[in-house]
């Protein structure tokens, strides 16, 4: 471990989660609801992107090691926000609204597992 390291990964923390923020920050603007759409969006947008960059690392792009904690451990890890998908979860089971929290539990696992696959499946048809 490195301060160049660390100082990539924070460089990119700070990006993605101005990223998260503007993201989210939109998302609410948008649905005016209680329901965490905004934190389950960009949950499922990192899966994807993250599995883009998968494929793209298999199979064009070899990146230093710096570029690589900058982006999937700096970026995404700021993008995404599994803390806060737990806060969310919590109050929603918190106020009582039991099915709103196992629909928005489960489909953040689910649609975030199908965000990563299917961004490795689009990039590995572009870029085979």
């Amino acid at each position: 471990m490195s301060a160049k390291m660390i100082a990539y990964v924070a460089f990119g923390g700070a990006a993605g989660s101005v990223a998260r923020y503007l993201v989210m920050s939109t998302i609410g603007h948008i649905t005016h609801t209680s329901f965490p759409y905004a934190t389950l969006s960009v949950n499922v947008i990192g899966a994807f992107i993250l599995g883009a960059v998968i494929e793209l690392m298999a199979l064009v792009w070899s990146p230093a090691p710096e570029m690589r904690h900058l982006v999937v451990i700096g970026i995404l890890g700021g993008f995404t926000t599994f803390s806060t998908f737990s806060m969310d979860a919590f109050y929603m089971f918190e106020r009582g609204e039991y099915s709103a929290a196992g629909l928005y539990v489960a489909g953040s696992v689910v649609l975030s597992i199908f965000g990563l696959a299917a961004g490795m499946m689009l990039f590995r048809q572009i870029l085979s």
